[in-house]
């Protein structure tokens, strides 16, 4: 039972990066139809970012956890602009292409910077080492990144149900169509929303530069397992997306630890039962899965 709650912390940590990086790639796929493929990529630049900011300004975790999404926000912003807007009226998969392409050129470009050996990141003072609770022992930077993973996907959530300018995100993301009918101009919302989630993609890789190796690589085994979360949640769901970036989160620490060989195929197990079930995800709308 000991080992069994520390796997489940070690699931729900790991969980928090996926349901942060699921929540932004669902917002982008719902509001403009964009397979993101450079989402794993620009997870990487928030870890790398980090450790940049740290190496080089000395400019700590705490900091970074605000400046990396600000930033990774501009950049998202200025993809949207540059790249992504002319190919959006096109067939999905030249966007598909597109990203594709540029998460290969992001990857190459930090290997020539940084290399492929990977920067070092220290677990910030103050959450190093472990809590026991009764006969129990779990990693404070575990704890953290749960709980700080819920209180952000919990802010999100209000933002977009319970302020005028989330509602019509929401609508925009979920609805795209039947907002346009009703006279709002999605097309306005597009960059932002873009950009927010390119911006949660780098927070959840600040998050997860104590705690996974900062290679030029880390991301492409993320995006794979990110497309199976949203597939899970439901194409476009950002309930769904949080709820199945815990749920495989805990689905990859449990079979870590009871089948090692088979920890990366129990995910796309997952999927596939899901998708025999229900088609369109656990809250995916039936027209989503045509």
């Amino acid at each position: 039972m000991e080992d069994f709650i520390q796997y489940t912390v070690q699931g729900l940590s790991a969980g928090g990066f996926y349901a942060l990086a699921a929540l932004g790639l669902a917002v982008i796929f719902g509001a403009l139809g964009v397979v993101n493929f450079a989402h794993g990529a620009c997870y990487m630049l928030g870890a790398v970012g980090a450790a940049v900011l740290l190496g080089t300004f000395n400019i700590n975790f705490w900091a970074a956890l605000v400046i990396i999404p600000l930033l990774m926000f501009g950049f998202g912003v200025l993809i949207e602009r540059l790249l992504i807007q002319w190919l959006l009226r096109l067939d999905i998969l030249y966007n598909f292409l597109l990203t594709f392409g540029l998460a290969l050129l992001l990857v190459d470009l930090v290997k020539r910077e940084y290399g492929v050996s990977g920067l070092p990141y220290e677990v910030p003072p103050g959450l190093e080492g472990l809590v026991t609770i009764g006969s129990v022992s779990i990693q404070k930077y575990q704890l953290f990144v749960f709980a700080f993973s819920v209180v952000i996907c919990l802010a999100v959530w209000l933002l977009l149900t319970r302020t005028r300018v989330g509602m019509i995100v929401r609508a925009a993301t979920e609805e795209p169509e039947r907002t346009r009918a009703l006279g709002i101009n999605v097309g306005r919302w597009v960059t932002p929303i873009f950009g927010f989630g390119i911006a949660l993609a780098g927070l959840a890789g600040v998050l997860a530069a104590p705690f996974r190796a900062i290679t030029a690589s880390m991301g492409s085994n993320f995006i794979i397992v990110l497309f199976a979360i949203v597939v899970i949640g439901g194409l476009g769901s950002i309930l769904g997306a949080v709820v199945a970036g815990f749920l495989v989160g805990l689905v990859e620490a449990y079979g870590q630890a009871y089948a090692p060989s088979f920890s990366q195929l129990v995910i796309f197990i997952l999927m596939a039962i899901v998708i025999l079930v229900r088609p369109a995800g656990l809250f995916g709308r039936r027209q989503e899965a045509v």
